[in-house]
């Protein structure tokens, strides 16, 4: 090679003077925009769709295998939290947790009348409250032991007390996020299900064993078992006699939701020192959701509500609690979970053992 001969001239591009020249990044960019612009903003639909599918598959295998369906809800729904880190799946999975659950328990309302809860008579009507409240007061005892939050004592207690997830979702709406954590709902949620098929399972017998009474079976089964339809479902386990009364021991809990809801904000107020200065009537004032169930009530008790109907309302409220509960489970935290340990479970076992001890002791002195 000739180190001689001069080096050609380097040619230089003017890409400005292109044709078809153009910044590929900017017109990335501007496509991403246009992109996003035309995608609905807050669309429901993504999360409704995904706890649908969740919701529907608990119901499937709760029909087919026996399983309480609200535990199948949690369980399937922790399984595919992984959904919630996707944002578009929020507005869906938010309102499933709020709405759903406060139309629920409204028509929840429609399963319960006045004259169900005077039907019970006075003293067994005051032991009931006594068993409420020595199952909700335990529940807190229970979490102070372990160095949990009183809100979780609170919840476990009050969801034991009176009608299990249902109450457990009311209870939450009161108590909110920002003093307890998602994952420690759903772990009560769990606790208190996995409670009510224990108890469904194995009061009956021991009511047997015991030789107890109808009355008395039905009054300790009702009294103490968490869920609806586990209580009722234990209570003619025994025999048809001890599954009535085991009814109207059940609904008259369930009647008393208003009023327990009603003490949790009351103490969460105190405690916060909220509303000090509110006249008395503003202090008392409850959640919509839970005034509606009140007026439910009252027209169920006022007016005879057709057979179908009421039957309809009861498989609607039992869907839309189920779907309130699967989108909770499907935004909750695992991790959080995890580091709860068996902690989180003490205060739903402490008040299962109140619920039971006290019922039990009822049913023997006074029926």
């Amino acid at each position: 090679m000739n180190h001689s001969e001069p080096r050609k001239p380097t040619t230089t591009i003017d890409w400005d003077a292109l044709p078809h020249g153009g910044d590929l990044y900017g017109e990335l960019h501007l496509a991403e925009q246009v992109a996003q612009a035309d995608r609905p903003k807050d669309s429901m639909f993504p999360g409704l769709a995904i706890c649908g599918v969740a919701a529907a598959a608990a119901a499937w295998l709760s029909e087919h295998y026996g399983f309480p369906i609200i535990l199948l809800g949690l369980l399937i729904g922790l399984s595919l939290n992984f959904i919630a880190r996707d944002p578009r799946t929020h507005p869906g999975l938010d309102f499933a947790s709020r709405t759903c659950l406060r139309v629920g328990i409204v028509i929840l309302g429609l399963q319960v009348t006045v004259g169900q809860i005077t039907a019970l008579g006075a003293a067994p009507f005051l032991a009931l409250l006594v068993v409420m409240a020595a199952t909700f007061f335990a529940g807190i005892a229970g979490a102070r032991m372990v160095t949990q939050s009183r809100y979780a004592g609170m919840l476990a207690g009050g969801s034991t007390a009176i009608c299990g997830a249902s109450a457990a979702l009311a209870l939450y709406g009161v108590i909110g996020k920002e003093r307890l954590s998602q994952a420690q709902f759903a772990l009560t949620l769990v606790g208190v299900s996995l409670a009510s098929a224990f108890a469904m399972s194995v009061y009956p017998a021991l009511a047997s064993e015991l030789a107890l009474t109808d009355r008395q079976a039905g009054f300790l089964i009702g009294a103490s078992i968490h869920d609806v339809a586990q209580a009722i479902g234990g209570g003619y386990a025994f025999s048809d006699a001890a599954g009535s009364y085991a009814t109207i021991v059940k609904l008259a809990r369930v009647a008393l939701l208003a009023p327990v809801v009603v003490l949790v904000s009351l103490m969460l107020r105190d405690k916060t020192g909220e509303g000090a200065a509110q006249p008395l009537w503003k202090r008392l004032s409850l959640p919509w959701f839970i005034t509606a169930f009140l007026v439910t009530v009252v027209l169920n008790s006022l007016i005879t509500v057709p057979e179908p109907v009421s039957h309809y309302a009861l498989v609607g409220s039992k869907g839309l609690l189920l779907l309130a509960v699967t989108a909770t489970a499907m935004r909750s935290r695992m991790d959080l979970l995890l580091d709860m340990g068996w902690r989180a479970t003490v205060p739903v076992i402490t008040a299962t053992l109140a619920s039971f001890l006290t019922a039990f002791g009822f049913a023997v002195l006074l029926l």
